[in-house]
């Protein structure tokens, strides 16, 4: 019985912690991207985009916003939010 249960939960155990070793190495590899326009331009190229400087500094502004987190409705009115529609 052992035999089957031990392979089955270091199984389960290793890929949750292969998520979040993945997750955390994706986090910082975004980081280094947003302060580093060659390593952007290289990841571009590798995808099959030519980026001039103009849309690489665009890429880097939104990279950056989203890093920032959503943005909070400060009104208190939620009438143009389509989850509070009706």
């Amino acid at each position: 019985m052992w035999s089957y249960i031990i392979p089955i939960v270091t199984l389960i155990v290793g890929i949750i912690v292969g998520f979040i070793i993945g997750v955390f190495y994706l986090r910082s590899q975004m980081t280094k991207m947003q302060n580093n326009p060659e390593m952007l331009q290289k990841m571009a190229k590798q995808m099959g985009y030519n980026m001039n400087n103009q849309q690489i500094a665009k890429a880097q502004q939104m990279m950056k916003n989203q890093g920032s987190g959503p943005k909070q409705n400060q009104g208190g009115s939620n009438r143009n939010n389509p989850k509070f529609r009706r």
